[in-house]
């Protein structure tokens, strides 16, 4: 949905895989093994970014006897076989139109294979949220609700609530960046949309949007809500879901006319971390909308 060199950043206390900006050429792949030269280096790139390759060392390229071949038909091959999978397309390991077609749609920044781990959460069950800086897109008013909506889909089926803060510290803090020093710039207009850390102390758990991106909060440019809805999954402690249908789907997935909401996956997944609402939270979240429609 909503949206490398494979980069691992430490910070005190947790490790954090991150991503770096792709080039996005105006690629033609044939349909089938033989790809141009371009074509091939995208795709490493993306698989790196992405599904975890390993180029080969300039030695290693130099000691093989075709090192362009061999270097796209071992390794490479089997990380683009994982990436067909994951996206239900045909695995070949070839790089056919349709998987750069996949492979240049915006997306999350985060990995498709890294594993957040069964237990990867937070610890205590009321999160604060700061959203800092000045570099809000068009209204900050609306982006303000949108956070809080986006924040509400996930309280309203799991055990977690979310309290904002506007000047002290909080668990979780949400940014607007064209540049910025964490490790996984953005790449300007379409491609990564957007990244997480997961939980955390320091940086764990913050969510970055790209601030060159055209949010809006209908059916123009990129949903922030839709977007917001899937990052926040992940400073939960939510992978991605190969799932076209859930919200951790890493490729931007929002349909105007779908009302978005939370896949059985999805809810499953926040609930295996923070437990399912008691029947008076349900009961407290089913009041609170009745008062807010005016009913």
């Amino acid at each position: 949905m909503f949206w490398l060199i494979r980069l691992t950043l430490l910070v005190p206390g947790q490790t954090l895989v991150m991503s770096l900006p792709l080039r996005n050429p105006d690629l033609h792949t044939p349909p089938h093994a033989g790809s141009s030269e371009a074509d091939q280096e995208f795709a490493k790139e993306y698989l790196q970014h992405f599904y975890g390759y390993q180029p080969k060392s300039e030695r290693q390229k130099r000691n093989a006897d075709t090192a362009g071949d061999a270097d796209w038909e071992t390794g490479l091959c089997d990380k683009l076989q994982g990436m067909q999978r994951f996206f239900g397309l045909p695995p070949s390991g070839e790089l056919t139109e349709e998987t750069v077609a996949v492979m240049k749609r915006p997306r999350c920044g985060l990995s498709d294979v890294e594993r957040f781990g069964n237990r990867i959460r937070w610890k205590r069950s009321t999160l604060s949220y700061r959203i800092a800086g000045s570099n809000l897109p068009k209204s900050a008013s609306n982006v303000h609700k949108v956070i809080r909506a986006a924040w509400k889909l996930w309280s309203s089926v799991a055990a977690v609530k979310f309290r904002k803060r506007s000047r002290k510290e909080a668990d979780i803090v949400i940014s607007f960046y064209n540049d910025h020093k964490d490790g996984a710039p953005f790449d300007g207009t379409g491609g990564i949309l957007a990244h997480a850390f997961m939980p955390g102390a320091g940086i764990g758990g913050d969510v970055h949007f790209d601030a060159d991106e055209d949010w809006s909060f209908n059916t123009t440019g990129f949903n922030l809500f839709a977007v917001a809805v899937h990052e926040f999954g992940h400073a939960l402690g939510l992978p991605h879901s190969s799932d076209p249908g859930a919200i951790m789907y890493p490729v931007y997935n929002f349909a105007p006319t779908y009302d978005l909401q939370l896949s059985f996956r999805d809810v499953k997944d926040v609930q295996h971390l923070y437990g399912e609402l008691s029947w008076i939270q349900k009961m407290g979240h089913y009041f609170n909308d009745w008062f807010q429609r005016g009913c």
